[in-house]
């Protein structure tokens, strides 16, 4: 490395520490629910094949690139992107990167806290027996209540909000590392536990085939897509949470060798949720296919009939609070370290008002589920437009400008630095898959996301 900056935000105690963080970062509600779905519902086995494929050519590279700029310009990603500009001779426009992805998390945030918010309740209304030999009707009628409700909705949203920022306000090592050194290992736990229940109350090879068995049927063009977009999003890329984790990394830690974990642990805990739900939403005989519905509508109804289903639903929804938990504290980080650097503001107080500013925003979401649901633009309510703004075209954009930097802009001589592989022929690799085909595949991820592909 040539530069000798350090991050006045301190850095991680080891490689170890920032694996967890950065999986942490990548784990999230869409590992639960939405990668088992959308691989059974798209080939099954064939559908994650090209996933894989599709990890290693835009996810690993990206995010590899993403940590690199991090970690050498030791700065929030605002910052860090300013002085990337100066070291490269490049335009200062380059700094509005940064605020994309600071932009981005923290509407993401926003609504996510709202979204958690309904895991937390139903933590509790699992463990008091609320689904116990419950209907259909009446577990569809205890969510509707609930996103009826603005108060209730506040209240969990608070309560969660509140989690994210007491763990951000205690900086990297006492706040960030602490929290995923324990949190990581106990969703890893309660993950496990979940899988070997559902070996003995679940039909348990219809889940491994629902899964795994390749169907190259239904492995068309569209579902190559899916896989494109999901190995994109999964990672956490194009917000700032990992070029903000990255800038805590030691100088000596291998960024392609953490990356790959990193990787292939949010892969496994994604497969893992699918071992886990499937086999008890077949063995009640209730339907795979009902989106995000199937965490709050389908499963209540099977851990309701089943054995031990108060306990292990309990568990379930406090594996999915720990997710959420692990990704809203990476995406603040950002906002956080922006506040500390640029403003001089205290760590516990940059945290507090970001927190309270993102709490504000996440209401138009709380309301969009009841008093404000007519309320639109563009056809969309508050809750629809965030996430289609973020999702299909800031976070694409983002990442798609994380490639063109550091494969177009910055110096090789620059990412050969930092990258220190010793392998040149490994580093000539990742140059040229994220000089041209990551930045390609992004393109035709956004242009599938609003339509025109």
């Amino acid at each position: 490395m040539t530069t000798s900056r350090m991050s006045l935000h301190g850095q991680w105690s080891s490689r170890l520490a920032f694996i967890l963080a950065a999986t942490g970062s990548a784990v999230g509600l869409g590992n639960i629910w939405k990668f088992p779905y959308i691989a059974g519902e798209n080939g099954g086995g064939a559908f994650v094949l090209v996933y894989l494929v599709c990890i290693a050519v835009i996810g690993i590279p990206v995010m590899m690139a993403e940590i690199m700029l991090g970690r050498r310009g030791r700065q929030s990603p605002i910052n860090t992107m300013r002085t990337l500009a100066m070291d490269e001779r490049a335009s200062g426009l380059w700094r509005y990167m940064g605020w994309l992805g600071v932009v981005a998390g923290f509407l993401i945030l926003s609504y996510y806290s709202v979204i958690a918010g309904w895991a937390l309740s139903y933590i509790f209304k699992t463990a008091q027996g609320t689904f116990t030999g419950a209907s259909t009707q009446f577990v569809t009628a205890q969510f509707s209540s609930l996103l009826s409700s603005p108060v209730r909705l506040v209240a969990w949203h608070s309560i969660f909000m509140f989690m994210t920022m007491v763990v951000v306000a205690r900086g990297v090592q006492s706040g960030l590392e602490q929290a995923v050194r324990y949190l990581m290992p106990a969703l890893g736990v309660i993950l496990l536990t979940l899988v070997g229940y559902a070996v003995i109350e679940g039909d348990f090879m219809q889940g491994v085939h629902f899964l795994f068995d390749p169907d190259f049927s239904k492995l068309n063009g569209n579902a190559i897509l899916i896989a494109m977009g999901h190995a994109f999003f999964t990672l956490s890329l194009g917000m700032g949470a990992m070029m903000a984790y990255g800038s805590y990394l030691s100088a000596h830690t291998s960024i392609a060798k953490t990356t790959f974990i990193v990787a292939a642990a949010d892969t496994a805990v994604a497969l893992l949720a699918g071992l886990a739900i499937f086999p008890l939403v077949f063995a009640e005989g209730l339907q795979p296919d009902a989106g995000p519905g199937l965490i709050f509508k389908t499963l209540p109804i099977a851990f309701g009939s089943m054995p031990g289903g108060e306990e292990i639903g309990t568990l379930f929804f406090v594996l999915l609070v720990f997710a959420a938990w692990t990704s809203a504290i990476s995406i603040i980080e950002p906002v956080v370290s922006y506040l500390v650097e640029q403003r001089g503001v205290h760590r516990g107080r940059a945290a507090l008002w970001s927190g309270l500013a993102a709490w504000v925003v996440g209401l138009g979401t709380v309301f969009s589920f009841n008093i404000g649901s007519g309320v639109t633009v563009l056809g969309k309510t508050f809750f629809d437009l965030a996430d289609y703004l973020t999702s299909n075209i800031m976070l694409p954009l983002g990442g798609f400008l994380i490639a063109v930097f550091a494969a177009w802009i910055m110096r090789e001589q620059s990412s050969i630095d930092e990258f220190d592989m010793g392998d040149r022929f490994a580093y000539r690799l990742w140059f040229y898959i994220v000089r041209y085909f990551s930045p390609l595949g992004i393109l035709i991820i956004f242009l599938h996301a609003i339509g025109l592909l």
